[in-house]
């Protein structure tokens, strides 16, 4: 259901027919470059909002890439089919069901670490010999809490290992990373559109927060420009 949630959260329309020399553009684009990456064509749609761009769908071949009026507003043509390169490597990446996956196992792994600690601080400080006591409840909830942020970290690192790599796909199937850096480049200037939460981590970037780096979805521009830079080089 994550194509139809999408949709729903952004107000985003399926371009079906195109209706205009840009719509046909973006369409034959997305195709061009899912051909390219070996997998089915997305459905392509546009958005009202700030510059930013998201792909999402469960399956390779059965995707949505969507793309915001302000982000082809600000952008050439080149850099705009740069960030539909990104897209495209996260849905040829299998990065919207991994990032589910990871966040699910490290989720099983904190209810199941917090229960075991409260069980062992239940038996060994509060002395509960039958059933859990209200140690064995403090504790599961205190460490789910700490366990939890832990949690928080570990998938948000993974996810900007996955950015890295979109950015990467993006330069591979432009075979050059000169369009993909100038998109970032031009990203850094503005402020990226607001996505729902559970949309954030598939934009092409979002705001910066240096207090919270470790929880960010996506790495620094300035280090994903780095990346592309040295391999380039």
């Amino acid at each position: 259901m994550s194509k139809t949630m999408a949709k729903f959260a952004t107000g985003a329309r399926v371009i079906d027919p195109p209706q205009t020399s840009d719509e046909q553009w973006i369409v034959s684009t997305v195709h061009k470059l899912a051909d390219a990456a070996g997998i089915g064509r997305p459905e392509v749609a546009i958005y009202e909002g700030a510059p930013n761009a998201f792909a999402t769908g469960a399956f390779k071949n059965s995707s949505l890439v969507a793309v915001s009026t302000g982000l082809l507003e600000s952008m050439t043509r080149e850099e705009v089919e740069a960030v539909l390169g990104h897209e495209i490597g996260h849905v040829a990446n299998g990065d919207m069901v991994t990032l589910a996956l990871i966040q699910g196992v490290v989720n099983t792994f904190v209810i199941f670490l917090a229960r075991v600690v409260g069980y062992v601080v239940d038996r060994a400080v509060f002395r509960t010999e039958r059933g859990v006591g209200p140690g064995y409840m403090i504790t599961v909830i205190v460490c789910e809490i700490v366990f939890g942020v832990a949690a928080s970290i570990i998938v948000a690192w993974f996810s900007r290992q996955r950015e890295f790599r979109a950015d990467a796909a993006s330069a591979t199937l432009l075979h050059t990373p000169r369009p993909m850096i100038a998109a970032l480049r031009r990203l850094g200037g503005i402020e990226p559109g607001h996505l729902p939460q559970a949309l954030q981590a598939f934009g092409i970037a979002e705001g910066e927060n240096k207090f919270l780096a470790l929880f960010s979805s996506h790495p620094p521009i300035p280090a994903r420009i780095a990346a592309l830079e040295s391999a380039r080089g």
